[in-house]
């Protein structure tokens, strides 16, 4: 246990972060099986709503630093070329 005021403050403080980043880091694993549920769906509008979705709760995650901003683009390029693929064989069916 901390002893100085300050070192009491401060355990107080990075405990209510962690947990505010444990749930956008939670929203952000729900969109994302949100998503692939859609994906295996196979129905074009859920799909790009999920995607839409998925992509501004990664896009709130980073501005709020529980992401870096590099990380959220890469989940959100990885997302898009998912749903590129999924709607080409869409139409080619």
């Amino acid at each position: 246990m901390p002893n100085l005021k300050s070192a009491k403050k401060r355990m107080r403080v990075s405990e209510r972060q962690r947990k505010e980043n444990y749930a956008v880091r939670s929203r952000v694993r729900r969109f994302r099986r949100r998503f692939n549920d859609a994906l295996l769906g196979g129905e074009k509008d859920k799909l790009n709503e999920a995607f839409s979705a998925y992509c501004s709760v990664l896009d709130k995650a980073a501005k709020r630093d529980v992401l870096k901003k590099n990380t959220a683009i890469r989940y959100k390029s990885r997302a898009a070329k998912k749903l590129r693929a999924a709607l080409i064989g869409a139409k080619t069916e």
